[in-house]
């Protein structure tokens, strides 16, 4: 079982010693979440919160999650970087293979790419993309990403997306992995058909049992039953070296998480006591959730 540290929300002056004790504590990862924008008002409920509310206001921080991995790429050595989850629907996914392509190089391939495709219709239309079918958008936009970033002269000819010809360099260094959020048995149909692995939103180890276990069986009627594929999750009701390992019982293969939570610290907390926190989890968790 892997760790990998959440930056959701944290002031960005603190991202870069975050990762670089993240890194030191013996975490796998740093996970980066997407927003675009605050809209005032949105015509649609957030779908991971019991009233669909949103539990952010407009001063909360959000950094680009691409630029804040070249940031935090740029002061670490091994710790990769995913995002948790982008926003596919609202991009263009040939600017996005560009930005792909760059930050994949730039950290030495240590960055996988979990996708969503949005909850918010202003999302999409004040970006200029529709709302309407973007499920099937949202499969030509992963089409297209996978074939720019797997390298070589390419072209696509598709409902949403046509292009003849074009080539970007450099390639990553490895293959960008793919994973896909979402709870719906459309997203984790998806996310077997297509992806490397599935990432959760906020979930008990209830659902994450179940969830686990229904892409187990679509993983196998896709073929795909002996394929390495990620389980990465937020899992809200257990917690400390116990509750971690029940886990990895589940099935969980990458376990998110923010140890300042459990020190009582917000996100709004000194960079200091947030490492503390970090360090600690380290010794206390990562260091004997193998034992």
């Amino acid at each position: 079982m892997r760790f990998s540290l959440s930056i959701a929300m944290n002031p960005l002056g603190q991202l870069a010693g975050l990762a670089q004790a993240a890194e030191e504590a013996g975490f796998s990862s740093v996970v980066l979440p997407d927003s675009l924008f605050y809209s005032e008002k949105v015509s649609a409920d957030y779908p991971y919160t019991p009233d669909g509310s949103r539990f952010w206001d407009e001063e909360t921080p959000w950094v680009d999650p691409l630029v804040a991995t070249a940031s935090m790429g740029a002061v670490t050595e091994r710790i990769r970087f995913y995002t948790s989850v982008l926003k596919l629907g609202s991009r263009n996914p040939v600017l996005l293979a560009r930005q792909v392509n760059s930050v994949a190089a730039l950290t030495g391939g240590r960055f996988g790419l979990g996708l969503g495709i949005g909850w918010s219709p202003e999302e999409f239309e004040w970006c200029g993309a529709p709302y309407e079918r973007r499920g099937k958008r949202f499969d030509e936009a992963i089409e297209v990403l996978r074939l720019i970033l797997d390298g070589g002269m390419v072209e696509y000819h598709g409902e949403f997306f046509d292009f003849d010809k074009l080539r970007m360099s450099p390639t990553p260094p490895s293959r960008v992995p793919f994973y896909i959020g979402g709870h719906t048995e459309v997203a984790l149909r998806r996310a077997a058909r297509v992806a490397d692995g599935w990432s959760s939103a906020m979930m008990t180890l209830d659902q994450l049992r179940e969830t686990i276990g229904r892409l187990k069986t679509l993983l196998a009627e896709q073929g795909r039953a002996g394929d390495p594929f990620e389980y990465q999750a937020v899992c809200v009701d257990r917690f400390g070296l116990d509750g971690f390992r029940e886990q990895a019982e589940a099935g969980v293969t990458d376990a998110i998480t923010m140890p300042w939570v459990f020190e009582g610290l917000g996100f709004g907390a000194e960079l200091g006591p947030k490492i503390d926190a970090i360090r600690k989890f380290g010794d206390e968790v990562i260091a004997k959730i193998e034992e």
